[in-house]
């Protein structure tokens, strides 16, 4: 690592564990402003922590070198992403802000799951909080594991030691501060990520000299790339699409609604986030273009490397920000790929964590608990998560990562359409919300793991559609009409309308 690239990450690392002890002293006197910050967060900082928390180091790494290998053909997960996260924000977050409030002040989704449905028998709860800790504890460990290929990959520090360092700074502030720690570290990670984005695209443009040159010497290499059908299929269309369905069913990203100060504040945080999501993801997709013409005018030898490997490809982030740039500015750019490996990471350990002490805790061991039992619990729950997923990529195995590699598609088709139903049907009911989060599961590992002749479609697209169905029948079937859970609707359904 070069010494200045080596200043701009260590003065990233500090500021990050800076935030988490400035969150120790403003956010820690009990579980729920541990967890989800007392539901006092901001518009923007919703908005970018939501953003952050979503876009892992795919982003700046995975889409950039999809697009430099496939062209434009490859934003159709773009298109699909940006659309679902936009319905989220209109569909779900302001229903959901309201009625985890109205539902006894919920703090997580399997609490509220419990609430929502008076479920007195825990099997709602207990079966969503092992979906969130089994994939959730696998999705860290993934995000461990980048975290480590990254120093390695980008800075030639050994693999090993470079997994170390992203988890302890990670654990470090999220066990300090919390939710709000996580929060404030994801804007901070979402505005580096949004400016190296957007920097790099233009300062790569005004090398190559115009846009217009830019294109004429994509065209020269081939015009395919600037055809948004080349090499797909109407199958292939659809499942990249389909992703946008996965926003409704994302822990994560959900619990960033939940924490808002107040639900008219989701409005301002949908354009910020939205805006904030249409500049990161044109920004990756532009530096993938952009980039087939810059090396095809500067540098030939490069190109041809970059089109023989998918793993060369995705460096080509790293291609720009070190040839492009000072060193120092350099480091900072290649921060924004650790930002968005670290944002994902914690949001993950938070969550994860958050089921293990409201979900498990509190509701079968301690019912009881104090303020500070919970709190104290809260953190140790970090540190075992943590653990959990450090051994887990000590030495990572392909059917690991390829099991978190759908988790997406698994959270979206277990999650989803009950989330969905639970807000917008009052006639949902626990036994169709169990069936269906089982059934979405189960078919999402069914469709991964098992050989058929389908393998073209995305997981996601059978899991949540058996999902819902199931959902819709058994709830039919097993409805029965009670005053309190559609007093509570009804008053989500009056506040929502004023």
């Amino acid at each position: 690592m070069q010494i200045y690239e080596a200043i701009s990450v260590g003065l990233y690392l500090l500021l990050m564990i800076g935030i988490g002890v400035y969150s120790y002293k403003k956010s820690t006197s009990n579980s729920e402003e541990f967890l989800i910050g007392g539901r006092k967060m901001g518009a923007a900082v919703t908005a970018l922590s939501a953003g952050a928390a979503d876009m892992s180091g795919w982003l700046l790494m995975g889409v950039p070198g999809a697009m430099y290998l496939s062209g434009i053909s490859s934003s159709w997960i773009a298109i699909g992403l940006t659309t679902g996260a936009f319905l989220n924000y209109i569909i779900v977050a302001p229903r959901l802000r309201i009625y985890t409030e109205v539902a006894q002040n919920a703090i997580t989704l399997p609490v509220f799951f419990e609430n929502r449905f008076k479920n007195k028998n825990h099997l709602l709860k207990v079966t969503s909080s092992i979906f969130i800790l089994v994939f959730f504890t696998l999705y860290t460990s993934a995000g461990m594991v980048s975290g480590g290929k990254l120093f390695e990959s980008a800075f030639g520090i050994d693999y090993t030691v470079g997994l170390l360092l992203t988890s302890l700074v990670v654990v470090l502030y999220t066990f300090l501060g919390g939710f709000l720690a996580v929060s404030l570290t994801d804007f901070v990670q979402g505005t580096i990520m949004v400016l190296a984005l957007v920097i790099v695209p233009i300062v790569a443009i005004s090398q190559i000299g115009s846009i217009g040159e830019t294109f004429s010497l994509i065209k020269t290499k081939d015009p395919k790339y600037l055809d948004l059908f080349r090499g797909t299929t109407t199958i292939s269309i659809v499942s990249l699409l389909a992703w946008g369905l996965g926003y409704c069913g994302q822990p994560h990203i959900l619990v960033r609604f939940m924490a808002i100060d107040k639900p008219k504040d989701l409005v301002k945080a949908r354009r910020i986030g939205i805006t904030w999501m249409i500049f990161t993801v044109a920004g990756a997709l532009a530096i993938g273009l952009i980039g087939i013409a810059y090396l095809q005018k500067f540098d030939i030898d490069t190109m041809m490397k970059f089109d023989g490997s998918k793993t060369e490809a995705e460096t080509i982030f790293i291609y720009f920000s070190r040839i492009l740039f000072h060193p120092l500015i350099a480091g900072f750019l290649l921060t924004a790929i650790l930002a968005a490996v670290m944002s994902t990471i914690s949001s993950q350990l938070l969550v994860t964590s958050s089921s293990l002490t409201e979900d498990i805790y509190k509701a079968f061991l301690n019912k009881n608990a104090t303020p500070k039992q919970l709190l104290l619990t809260s953190r140790l729950s970090v540190l075992l998560v943590a653990v959990v997923a450090v051994l887990l990529s000590l030495n990572p195995k392909d059917s690991i990562l390829n099991l978190v590699g759908n988790a997406w598609a698994g959270f979206g088709s277990a999650f989803g359409p009950l989330i969905l139903l639970s807000l917008l049907w009052k006639k949902t009911t626990w036994q169709g919300g169990l069936a269906g989060m089982l059934v979405g599961g189960i078919t999402v590992l069914a469709w991964v793991y098992i050989q058929h002749p389908f393998k073209d479609w995305y997981e996601m697209i059978p899991g949540f559609i058996l999902s819902l169905l199931t959902n819709l029948v058994v709830s039919t079937l097993t409805y029965k009409p009670d005053e309190v859970i559609e007093s509570e609707f009804e008053e989500v359904n009056k506040i929502m309308q004023e």
